[in-house]
């Protein structure tokens, strides 16, 4: 009788601990996707603006990773991957803290994003630190692959590519003799600036500074108007681009205004108002809607009501590429980040292989020109490799 009793309440002992696990691991959801009932506590996190005045394009890019979180645990209900949200705001000075929560939660085994140049400057030496694998779908500044980071990732092409892009672009398509380029001094918009500069060489007339979050113009359009540019190009944010399109455009100015990515979102045409925004040029090394693989436009307007923005499309991609790694077994930060070094595969938007310094295959980069038609901004072309 003894040796049975013990028999049953060991039993029950262990029925107790395990449905105690199983009640631990219901709980252990996170803000964002994932059931409550399967989730094994696997997460990856969405790093970078969901709030401030260039949001939308961290919102595009949470959206383009929640959407990839709920395909997967649609087909994975025994053992959900939650997605963590990280609102940086846009800011550096914001990442550090944000970085730092990530790498503590040891289930936090891939970050989307940083989605800024600078903010990817100060959070990733501390997401790398602690083996944090990193796939950011926008970060473009060169200088981020060259820190020696281990888990360092980037999934598309970077300034060293757009920059030089959107100078052939300058010269072959627009026949520009005088240009005049303005940066922002973040990480992005200097660096991205600088390597339009390099390239133009002596075709550009002019340069100046512009402060983040500055709303009066004035002073630099009469530089601008000047010097008598036909072509201005801004290395910068839709925030200060609006205004400053709107302001250049209010003196007659004819000039063709170019920015890169950053300035290609809805948020600028909104700003500058339809009439000043016509014509404007965007380069992005993003895929245009038309070109992009599968399902995804549709199923990212089902999911968000909404076409796909600047780089939904990369950051879909981005955390399918870590998801299958979880999918895989790779479930500690080491193991992914070896199967992310490893990966080859075809994503909606591009072919990925990551290089040795964790920049993705030059074959695989492509630049596009972006226009702005009638209050929408539509792809024109790709803009032929140098």
């Amino acid at each position: 009788m003894r040796p049975r009793l013990v028999r049953v309440l060991g039993g029950s002992a262990i029925a107790a601990v395990l449905l105690t696990g199983a009640a631990a691991c219901s709980n252990a959801n996170d803000s964002g996707s994932g059931g409550a009932k399967s989730d094994c506590g696997y997460k990856i996190a969405f790093f970078g603006a969901l709030s401030g005045g260039n949001a939308q394009l961290g919102i595009n890019i949470r959206d383009g990773a929640k959407l990839a979180v709920d395909q997967y645990n649609a087909k994975h209900g025994d053992c959900k991957v939650s997605l963590t949200e990280k609102d940086s705001g846009g800011s550096p000075d914001q990442a550090p803290p944000l970085a730092s929560a990530l790498a503590q939660d040891n289930k936090v085994l891939g970050v989307v994003g940083p989605a800024f140049s600078g903010e990817s400057k100060v959070a990733d030496p501390v997401l790398s630190e602690a083996g944090v694998v990193i796939i950011t779908p926008s970060a473009t500044n060169p200088a981020l692959a060259t820190q020696g980071w281990k888990t360092f990732h980037r999934g598309l092409g970077n300034d060293a590519s757009q920059g030089p892009a959107a100078a052939r672009y300058i010269k072959d398509t627009l026949k520009a003799q005088k240009v005049y380029v303005v940066d922002d001094a973040s990480e992005y918009g200097k660096g991205l600036a600088d390597e339009v500069k390099k390239t133009l060489g002596s075709a550009v007339v002019g340069s100046d500074v512009i402060q983040e979050k500055q709303t009066d113009f004035g002073a630099l359009v009469g530089k601008i108007n000047a010097a008598q540019p036909d072509v201005i190009f801004h290395g910068g944010y839709y925030r200060e681009g609006a205004p400053f399109l709107k302001q250049l455009r209010s003196t007659g100015s004819k000039a063709v205004y170019i920015g890169g990515d950053g300035v290609k979102d809805d948020g600028l045409v909104g700003g500058a108002g339809k009439e000043a925004a016509e014509g404007a040029v965007m380069t992005c090394p993003c895929v245009p809607a038309d070109k992009i693989e599968g399902s995804f436009p549709a199923d990212y307007k089902k999911a968000t009501g909404r076409d796909p923005g600047t780089y939904s499309a990369e950051a879909f991609d981005a955390a399918n590429i870590l998801l299958k790694g979880i999918e895989a077994g790779n479930t500690t930060r080491s193991k992914l980040n070896d199967f992310v070094n490893k990966y080859e595969g075809q994503g909606v938007t591009t072919k990925f292989k990551f290089q040795a310094n964790g920049e993705i295959d030059p074959a695989s980069v492509a630049v596009w020109a972006y226009v702005v038609k009638d209050g929408k901004i539509v792809p024109q072309q790709e803009i032929p490799k140098g």
